[in-house]
């Protein structure tokens, strides 16, 4: 591995938890802005596609309705492997992700593992995400009790 693509690395490290920060800010059009114009953005839960975008207008709207209702928004990465082949690369990056809002009065925490599977081009010397897609293998609810 060459000093290029260890600052590719890096750089695609950044590139993720920046999304992920700007998600929890609910900063929807910054995060929208590390994704290409005509990203793709596809949440698989159970084995189905339960939403697809296409663009940066669809997912800041949809990320807005999505979110609104959660008072706090948390992203953990972790695990992430990337592989890098010139101005293009495909990542995975593990995420547990943590919701907290009210249902029917309750205060309900929401706990989805997450797995990302992405293809990240270089425009302009900046890694940005062509296309995610995201796999919510598990979620749990749970009431909080204060």
């Amino acid at each position: 591995m060459n000093l290029k693509e260890l600052e590719h690395r890096i750089a695609l490290k950044q590139l993720i938890d920046n999304v992920s920060i700007l998600g929890d800010k609910k900063d929807f059009n910054q995060q929208v802005q590390l994704f290409t114009e005509d990203a793709v953005s596809e949440t698989i839960a159970e084995g189905s596609t339960i939403l697809k975008l296409e663009g940066r207008t669809e997912m800041v709207e949809a990320f807005s309705k999505f979110l609104k209702d959660f008072e706090t928004i948390n992203h953990f990465n972790g695990q992430q492997v990337v592989n890098v082949e010139g101005n293009s690369a495909t990542g995975t990056c593990y995420c547990i992700i943590t919701l907290i809002g009210n249902e029917k009065g309750e205060k309900i925490k929401t706990t989805i593992g997450a797995i990302y599977k992405d293809d990240y081009v270089l425009i302009n010397e900046r890694w940005l995400i062509a296309k995610r897609i995201a796999n919510f293998n598990w979620q749990e609810k749970t009431e909080i009790h204060q």
